[in-house]
């Protein structure tokens, strides 16, 4: 999937890269860009898709896993699993927008869908207890694996 990214966007990843103690790299920009552009959790392959571009040098796997990781560990990438066990990443930035609904994941293709619905309240916790986060996840199978079983 072949797109330009504007300057002005590879301005924002670079500073934002820059900013967390990371070296700057075209690699690291262009995977940046792309989770923020994502309008839900990507997994590698879905990654490596969207960074296939003929105008653009080849990014390897390992490359992109050693990206991945760099950009977790430094704060500006979320790393979750789905309920079939495959690593999806999102831009850190994302987790207090998708802290405002739920998400739908679907238990055949792994897909996590962002649905229009806000999460219920949390429980009331016993003295002593703190919250730190609270995510409501639905789980079922979503509109294309469930047209193509017919359902």
């Amino acid at each position: 999937m072949a797109r330009d990214l504007a300057p002005a966007q590879i301005d924002v990843s670079a500073d934002l890269i820059r900013a967390a103690g990371v070296k700057v790299t075209r690699g690291r920009v262009r995977v940046l860009d792309a989770l923020h552009a994502a309008r839900q959790p990507l997994s590698h392959a879905e990654l490596e898709a969207r960074l296939d571009d003929p105008a653009e040098p080849a990014m390897d796997r390992v490359t992109l896993y050693r990206i991945l990781d760099s950009l977790v560990a430094c704060g500006l990438a979320l790393k979750a699993v789905d309920t079939r066990g495959v690593f999806r990443f999102s831009a850190a930035g994302a987790q207090r927008q998708h802290a405002k609904h739920v998400h739908f994941r679907c238990t055949d293709c792994g897909g996590v869908f962002c649905l229009k619905a806000e999460p219920p309240p949390p429980p009331r916790l016993p003295r002593g207890f703190r919250l730190n986060e609270v995510a409501f996840d639905l789980r079922g199978t979503c509109a294309g694996c469930s047209s193509r079983e017919g359902v």
